[in-house]
């Protein structure tokens, strides 16, 4: 028996834990402000999550109200089509962990895309699937055991593991080969393939299935699909993978996010914008993407103003840099002029912050002058940070 005390204390937690997960929550949203590109809206989003429906330990609801709190414009619930976490307690309808998610998505600012895994072991290995109609309708012919196992068929014939591409391409989807190099469970030693692209995703690739790559998982930069992106042209992606709650994964950073340039945001938008490869990643404190989008991203997200000024006698032009983001940018500066104020010539422009610099000394001042940036946390390549130039009228 619990005396008063215990149960007012008891009356008092719950109410605590009620309001953080109703509408107090709202409240506590970290909206991060990032920059867009010239005719687009930038969406973030994750589109590589699970639930208890497979080996996630969350309900599907519990995605939705991270992803609002996160701040997050777009996700997908991607369960594996392969492994059942709970096929006792749970009625085995690869449509319901969507449907669930569905119904709370629609009381916040939360788009949700139907999306699965498939992942078998053997090549083509983990992907994931989105855009799509009919999950149930996605074949797992290679499987001996799903219900709280994976345990795939001792004699596996390619036509199972195709079937389910072949239907993702019949309900019109894109496919995202996850996490290269990152296989659990994955004996590579006894692989008869070390190539991570191997000839089942160059298949895949002909036949227009296989479109994006995921450069970054959870908290893992992986260079080499980094590489498979530039070679096969294809759309990068960062997402978080998870499993477990977000939260406890990134107490010190935010979650990984893809980036996504779309014209609004609706599904077809977001699908538009990925077959067009027009993405970032947003990882820690790095910033990852394609020249076409990282450079007008960059520009898009600082102003620049300057003013003649006298300094110890010499004629100097003081330029004021301001971040008009939360992202953080590592810059090293170059010009025709000396930058007299900045050992090495670098900077660390802060969220939200602002730092100036001093050019000079300019005795006869021309109508303008080049500035070249260096963002050093700005990765166009595995090898390449973004250079791009300002011209500062005078």
């Amino acid at each position: 028996m619990k005396s008063p005390m215990k149960k007012y204390r008891l009356l008092v937690y719950l109410i605590f834990f009620y309001s953080l997960m109703t509408g107090q929550e709202r409240k506590l949203n970290n909206k991060i402000a990032l920059s867009s590109i010239p005719g687009y809206k930038t969406l973030k989003c994750d589109f590589h999550m699970h639930t208890v429906f497979s080996d996630g330990h969350v309900w599907p609801t519990f995605r939705v109200r991270e992803a609002q709190h996160d701040g997050l414009d777009v996700i997908a619930i991607t369960d594996h089509i392969d492994y059942e976490g709970y096929p006792d307690e749970i009625k085995n309808d690869r449509e319901r962990a969507f449907e669930i998610a569905q119904e709370e998505a629609q009381k916040y600012d939360v788009l949700l895309i139907k999306g699965a895994e498939i992942s078998p072991r053997v090549p083509p290995f983990h992907n994931n699937a989105l855009f799509l109609e009919d999950l149930n309708n996605l074949p797992y012919g290679y499987m001996k055991d799903t219900h709280h196992k994976f345990i795939m068929k001792d004699d596996i014939k390619k036509r199972d593991l195709m079937a389910p591409f072949l239907e993702v391409k019949k309900q019109g989807g894109f496919v995202i080969y996850n996490h290269p190099t990152h296989m659990p469970n994955y004996d590579w030693d006894k692989a008869g393939s070390k190539d991570l692209f191997t000839p089942f995703h160059e298949e895949l690739l002909d036949m227009g299935i296989l479109g994006g790559v995921e450069v970054v998982n959870s908290t893992r930069y992986n260079s080499m699909a980094h590489r498979i992106a530039e070679k096969y042209n294809l759309t990068m992606f960062a997402n978080s993978d998870a499993h477990h709650d977000i939260a406890s994964g990134y107490k010190d950073s935010h979650r990984p996010m893809t980036l996504v340039f779309a014209k609004s945001k609706s599904a077809d938008a977001v699908e538009e914008a990925i077959r067009d490869g027009r993405t970032m990643l947003y990882y820690n404190n790095l910033l990852i993407g394609r020249i076409r989008e990282a450079e007008p991203f960059f520009k898009n997200a600082v102003s620049l103003n300057s003013k003649k000024v006298i300094y110890k006698g010499s004629p100097m032009l003081e330029v004021q840099i301001t971040n008009k983001t939360d992202a953080t940018f590592d810059l090293k500066f170059s010009s025709g002029y000396v930058i007299q104020n900045l050992p090495l010539q670098m900077d660390h422009l802060k969220s939200q912050g602002k730092l100036s610099i001093l050019i000079g000394p300019i005795w006869d001042y021309p109508d303008k002058i080049d500035l070249s940036m260096n963002v050093d946390n700005i990765l166009i390549s595995p090898e390449n940070t973004l250079t791009t130039n300002f011209v500062i009228s005078i």
